[in-house]
């Protein structure tokens, strides 16, 4: 549950709108769109790293990547 000041506010079930009688849109808590992102953002960082470790991992010597390196790029 989520507090405003001192008084406790219920988690409230989400909200179809209907345009034309067909659902159009959901209405939800703030707090349960803000868990949904956190859910999504994970996932995407999941996938992610799904994707780098098909790659096989390449090392470089130190030297070889000051050679290179830019730091005002």
């Amino acid at each position: 549950m989520s507090t405003v000041g001192d008084t406790q506010t219920k988690r409230r079930s989400p909200e179809i709108v209907l345009r034309d009688g067909r659902p159009a849109a959901v209405i939800l808590d703030i707090d349960e769109y803000q868990d949904m992102l956190e859910r999504l953002e994970d996932l995407d960082d999941l996938e992610m790293l799904r994707k780098v470790r098909e790659k096989p991992l390449k090392f470089r010597k130190l030297d070889e990547f000051l050679a290179e390196y830019h730091p005002n790029v």
